[in-house]
């Protein structure tokens, strides 16, 4: 059996879980307050303009967020409702595509989440340790060993 974590380590993972909690959620927050999007929402919109260029599969767009098909169902049926997205049957599959409402939502949403980026990430850390914490995640998220270690 593994050994518990030490309290250098506990210490460490708190801090981590809710330095990253509390950032996505006053960034989320920013971002509803301009524009009244969620953050699901928002990562919906975003990842469709990014990756679609307005228009993805809906699995692929589940994919994409790392969601089970009837979270984003359910998801997309609310967005739906308020005019943001719109869904059609094609061969072999639904696809999803933003409407004018919806990019003009992403289009006001942008700036105010690249300012609430800045202020409550980027503000806290400086130049050199800004590439070094972004190594350290590139590392992080695709499985790989930060170099050195």
């Amino acid at each position: 059996m593994d050994e518990l974590l030490t309290d250098a380590e506990r210490q460490l993972w708190h801090a981590w879980k809710t330095a990253s909690e509390r950032v996505r959620e006053h960034v989320a927050e920013d971002i509803r307050a301009a524009t009244g999007l969620s953050d699901p929402d928002f990562g919906i919109l975003t990842r469709l303009v990014d990756l679609g260029g307005g228009v993805l599969r809906q699995n692929e767009l589940g994919a994409s967020m790392g969601w089970h098909r009837s979270r984003l169902s359910h998801q997309l049926t609310r967005m739906e409702g308020r005019g943001l997205v719109a869904r059609a049957t094609v061969d072999g599959g639904v696809e999803v595509a933003i409407t004018t409402s919806g990019r003009a939502l992403v289009a006001t949403a942008r700036p105010v989440h690249a300012s609430s980026v800045r202020e409550h990430l980027l503000a806290h850390i400086a130049g050199r340790d800004a590439e070094s914490l972004r190594r350290l995640l590139d590392g992080l998220a695709d499985g790989s060993t930060p170099s050195g270690h």
